[in-house]
């Protein structure tokens, strides 16, 4: 007989379902359905890296903070100021901010000033 495990609990867990969306590790519900009421935090070491990205984007330059450990609702206003800030369009994607055109100099000033640990990463 082989010692080999079958089954749902061998495999540790559905993690995303094509109908919908990302899983709740805890509750097995998907992530906006959530049982638990745990409010669910993106990980991230609390600083902020501030990158710029053009890859997979049409050609298109974009800059991008990631490594925040906030809430949804207070990374979507934060993204919302920084939007005003620079006077361009963006939004949050997976718990990362996507600032539309080349601003991480600017905005690596501005998160220091806002009492963040910046870090410019990605050259």
């Amino acid at each position: 007989m082989s010692k080999r495990q079958t089954g749902f609990g061998s495999l540790g867990g559905l993690v995303f379902s094509t109908d919908s969306g990302r899983m709740c590790p805890d509750c097995q519900q998907p992530v906006a359905g959530c049982r638990c009421g745990q409010p669910q935090v993106p990980a991230g070491d609390g600083v902020a890296r501030v990158r710029r990205e053009t890859k997979g984007r049409g050609g298109k330059t974009v800059t991008t903070i990631s490594g925040l450990a906030l809430p949804a609702e207070e990374l979507k206003a934060l993204a919302k100021k920084i939007k005003a800030r620079c006077g361009c369009g963006g939004s949050v994607v997976d718990g990362v901010i996507e600032i539309q055109g080349d601003r991480a100099d600017m905005l690596c000033q501005w998160l220091a000033a806002e009492g963040f640990k910046t870090k410019r990463a990605g050259g």
